[in-house]
Parts: structure tokens; C-alpha cells; sequence
């Protein structure tokens, strides 16, 4: 399929954004919401669809399901992107030059933004609300595994659009076939920016095969490190919380680093998580005081695949470290630079940790499950970024603008 054709309506849709006034945009925003709710049976209907061709055990079947609570949960997101101040015509800074030139750094939209995402039919609503807010249009590429979930949310959220006289193709999704990716990435005077949300092969093959910006966001291989000064109470409830509130999602523990003078205290630190039959991989220190005090079928040795690896499911590893260097080591070895946290009462080590550290979010004594837009107070967001080039940590409103240059005059020429 061309998608030339496709593109071009997305870029003169987008254009009509900039004459849409704030108010409006909130008024769309809340009656997506609200439809959300109202077509509930429907999406789900279309949800079951793309379930039935998932083996239940794939990782990504989480991420794909959805419920009415969830669809409530998307709901309030959008309302609550709503409520934020808008981000467009923010007068960033100003200055009046020595020869009379008033200078304002004004933020703007991107103009249109390709999102690049697996089986999580969410995204479809988060990206239009927040791409709406901040005035861009948005182009849509799910995966085949959400087609029929992706499709009735573009209907429901286009038919609000129609509703208001706004163009529908300020929100477009593509066909599931590759070489409409293939298109996608290389929609160069038509795609200002592409974001791909997804597994570290995804982001991979996007960062390789598109010829226009790129920003990184999703994988995620989290670490807290409950070092020798942690209390046992607090690390419990967080490795808890944080390895299985929800697995499928990026910011998920995926590996408990301890320090060896804390290592008696390991059983009680994991014992919860056989509740849910967490999986350890544990290195030979920590598996043999395991042994015994965690389930058989539980435990396994680590090996070398056991670290810096995002599981995605109920599987954990476990790194037995000699000193705060050591951690910091394993930890600058294995991130992906999502999210990573220490759980210490030694103010000196978190402070060295939060320095020491290289990610887009750093936790002392808290649970890396709050990595997330709305827990920010952001209302939603567009993704993780894990590179340090124009946005890092949750992408909201403000990282979906960029900025021009107005400069006012009164008669001056340059000498």
C-alpha cells in the first residue's frame, strides 16, 4: 500500500491544529473519555478478537488484554490530560537585544509524530490525547497482534473528531504490514519525529531503519539494590510491588542486586514473591541461602542470560554483590536506563547513588512501578525515553513540543 497519500492528509490536518483554541481541545478530550466508556462492550468485543490469536502464556497478552477497569483507568488518564495546562505559545524566554530586537523562545508542536507500538491497544488513546494537547497530529502503527483493539479505538476517537469539525486525520493508523513500516520510518517532509514503544528489538530495528529523529523509549531492565544499610520491611513491600504489580510493563524489576552482609535477610526479602511463583535465577551466593527457604520449583542458578535481561513475566534474577562499587558496576553494566532504585537508610549512599547513577529515573526507598506519566502528575504519557537527546523519563506535554524563535522589530538592519 502508498501511504504518500495517507501522509499528505495527515500533514494538512495537522496544520489545522494550530487554529484550534485550547478550550476546544478540552472539550474533545473529555468527550474521548467519556466514549470510552460508552463504547466499552464494543472495544472489548474487538479486544477479544486479538486475544483469541495470543497463546495466553506470551508476555505480551498482558499488555494486549483489556477490561472495563482498565478502559475506566484510560478514561480518567485522558481527562486528567485534559485538566493540564496547555503547552503550545509558552513564552520559554525573552530578551530585548542592545539594538531594540525583542526576542521571544516560544514552544510549538513537533507537527506530526509516528508512534511505532506493539500489542498495547492503551497507547492508541494516551498518544491522541497527549499528541492532541500538545497540537500534532499523530500516524499510528500497531502491531497485527491489536489490529481489531487499535481499529475501534481510532473509530471511537475519530467520531468525536467528526463531532467537532475537527479533521479525523489528525489521528491516522496504518495497516499492520511491514511495508507500511517501512514507509513510516522513512516519511521524511511528512513525519517530524518517531517514537517506537515496544521490546528492545523493536526500538532496535526503528533506531536502524529510519531516516528521520528517533526517540528510544520503553525497554526496561530496572535494578534495586538493597544494600548493606536496608530496611528489610521497606525492601520487602518494594521488591514485591515492584516485580509483580504488573510484569508485562517496562518498569518491572527485573533484578534484586543485595549486599553479601544482608544476604540473611534474602529469604525474607523475596519470600512474597512465591505467592505469585516468581521464578529467582540466583547467583551461587544467594541460591544457596535460598535453597531450602524458597520454592524448589522456584529457585534455579543463575547463568550469564539470567542478567540484563527484561523478562516480562514472573521471573527475577538475583546478584549478590561485596560493596556499593560492585553494584554500581552491575548496574552500569545491565541498565537499559529506564528506572533504577536503592533501598538504604544511609543517607551518604543514596546520595552516591542518585549521583552515581545513569537513568532517565532514579528511586532511593520506592518502588520502580511509578515510573509512569500519571503517577508524575504528567496525566499521561507518550513513553518512557531512556536517551538523554531532547527527553528523558515519562514523555508528556511539554516533551511533545519544541520551540521557535519570534523576533520582533522596528525598522533594524544588520550593519
Amino acid at each position: 500500500m502508498d501511504c504518500k497519500p495517507i501522509f499528505e492528509k495527515v500533514l494538512k490536518a495537522s496544520r489545522s491544529l494550530n487554529l484550534l483554541d485550547v478550550s476546544t481541545i478540552n472539550k474533545v478530550l473529555n468527550d474521548v473519555a467519556d466514549a470510552a466508556i460508552a463504547h466499552t462492550g464494543t472495544i472489548l468485543s474487538e479486544n477479544k478478537k486479538d486475544l483469541l490469536r495470543m497463546d495466553k502464556n506470551d508476555p505480551k497478552y498482558d499488555r494486549l488484554e483489556l477490561s472495563a477497569e482498565r478502559i475506566a483507568g484510560i478514561a480518567s488518564d485522558i481527562k486528567n490530560v485534559a485538566k493540564l495546562p496547555y503547552p503550545v505559545g509558552r513564552i520559554l524566554s525573552e530578551t530585548v537585544r542592545p539594538n531594540g530586537l525583542k526576542i521571544q523562545k516560544v514552544s510549538v508542536p513537533f507537527g506530526v509524530i509516528g508512534i511505532i507500538y506493539e500489542a498495547r491497544p492503551n497507547v492508541t488513546f494516551d498518544v491522541f490525547s497527549l499528541c492532541l494537547k500538545s497540537g500534532n497530529a499523530c500516524v499510528l502503527k500497531g502491531g497485527s497482534d491489536a489490529i481489531d483493539s487499535n481499529t475501534a479505538i481510532v473509530e471511537v476517537i475519530r467520531e468525536i473528531l467528526r463531532k467537532h469539525h475537527i479533521d479525523e486525520n489528525v489521528l491516522t493508523l496504518l495497516p499492520a504490514g511491514r511495508e507500511e513500516t517501512a514507509q513510516l520510518l522513512n516519511a521524511r517532509g511528512y513525519v517530524d519525529l518517531i517514537i517506537p514503544r515496544g521490546s528492545q528489538n523493536l526500538i532496535n530495528f526503528v533506531r536502524e531503519n529510519a531516516s528521520i529523529p528517533v526517540i528510544e523509549t520503553g525497554a526496561g531492565i530496572c535494578h534495586t539494590y538493597f544494600d548493606e544499610f536496608g530496611d528489610k520491611e521497606k525492601g520487602r513491600e518494594i521488591i514485591f510491588n515492584a516485580k509483580t504489580r504488573r510484569v508485562s510493563v517496562c518498569n518491572a524489576l527485573d533484578c534484586l542486586i543485595i549486599d553479601e552482609k544482608r544476604l540473611p535477610d534474602l529469604p525474607y526479602l523475596t519470600e512474597r514473591l512465591s505467592e505469585k511463583k516468581v521464578q529467582l535465577f540466583a547467583d551461587q551466593k544467594a541460591w544457596r541461602v535460598l535453597n531450602g527457604k524458597y520454592p524448589s520449583e522456584l529457585l534455579e542458578e543463575a547463568n550469564n542470560e539470567s542478567f540484563g535481561t527484561e523478562f516480562l513475566s514472573y521471573k527475577m534474577s538475583v546478584k549478590t554483590v561485596s560493596s556499593f562499587d560492585e553494584a554500581m558496576e552491575h548496574i552500569s553494566q545491565y541498565s537499559s536506563k529506564h528506572s533504577e532504585a536503592i533501598v538504604s537508610e544511609n543517607e551518604n549512599n543514596i546520595q552516591l547513588f542518585r549521583k552515581m547513577v545513569d537513568a532517565s529515573s532514579v528511586y532511593s526507598n520506592a518502588s520502580t512501578a511509578y515510573t509512569d506519566g500519571a503517577q508524575f502528575g504528567l496525566g499521561a504519557e507518550i513513553g518512557i525515553s531512556t536517551q538523554k537527546l531532547h527527553a528523558r523519563g515519562p514523555m508528556a506535554l511539554e516533551e511533545l513540543t519544541s520551540y521557535k524563535y519570534i523576533i520582533e522589530g522596528s525598522g533594524q538592519v544588520r550593519p
